[in-house]
C-alpha cells in the first residue's frame, strides 16, 4: 500500500482522539494504545498499514527472551516491509518516551531514519534502545499473549521461533478502552 494523499490518513481518522488497535495473534489478543500526537508519522504509518490488512499473516520473526519480539514483515524473512509512502521515513524521538518497561512498541530499523513497516515489542525495560528506535505505542491489555510469545522456543542462532506464530488480523479502535 502506498499512501500519496495530500491529507493525512491519521488526521482524517484520529484528530483529537486516542487510537488503539488489537493485534489478534495465534497466542491471543494484544491491545495497543498508539501515540498519535507524540509520533505522528510512525502512528500514521502503523494505523494505515493496520487498516489495509498489511500485517495480517505477518509472523513473529525475532524473539529474544527478556528483550524484544519483532514482526511486521509480510515476506516473513525479516528483510522486507515498506512504509505507506513506499520509502523509509525519519525517526521521531521524544524525551518523554522511553523503553522504561515491558510492552512498548517501537519501529524496527536498520539505522538512522530507516523506518518502514517492521516493529518490535519490548519484554522489559530497555534503556539502551532509547533515542535509537521510535517508540510509537504501548500494550494496554493482552500481556498474557506477550507472555506466551516470550515462552516460545527459538532457533538459538537466528532467534526465530521454531513454530511460526503470527498476527491473524487487526482491529482498530478510536477509544483504547473500547471493546
Amino acid at each position: 500500500m502506498v499512501h500519496n494523499s495530500s491529507e493525512s490518513w491519521l488526521n482524517t481518522q484520529a484528530t483529537n482522539t486516542v487510537m488503539s488497535v488489537t493485534l489478534h495473534t495465534d497466542v491471543g489478543d494484544i491491545k495497543i494504545e498508539v501515540f498519535c500526537e507524540d509520533t505522528p508519522k510512525a502512528a500514521e504509518n502503523f494505523l494505515a498499514l493496520c487498516a489495509s490488512d498489511y500485517y495480517n499473516g505477518c509472523v513473529f520473526i525475532r524473539n529474544i527472551k527478556g528483550f524484544i519480539v519483532q514482526t511486521g514483515d509480510p515476506t516473513n524473512t525479516g528483510k522486507g516491509g515498506k512504509s505507506i509512502w513506499g520509502e523509509k521515513f525519519e525517526d521521531e524521538f521524544k524525551e518523554n518516551l522511553k523503553h522504561s518497561e515491558r510492552g512498548y512498541l517501537s519501529m524496527a530499523n536498520s539505522g538512522v531514519n530507516s523506518n518502514q513497516s517492521q516493529f518490535f515489542i519490548t519484554y522489559s525495560a530497555q534503556p539502551a534502545l532509547d533515542l535509537k528506535y521510535t517508540i510509537f505505542a504501548r500494550v494496554i491489555d493482552g500481556f498474557q499473549a506477550l507472555d506466551e510469545l516470550e515462552k516460545l522456543a527459538v532457533n538459538p542462532k537466528t532467534y526465530r521461533p521454531l513454530i511460526d506464530k503470527k498476527i491473524n488480523s487487526v482491529t482498530i479502535h478510536a477509544n483504547p478502552l473500547a471493546g
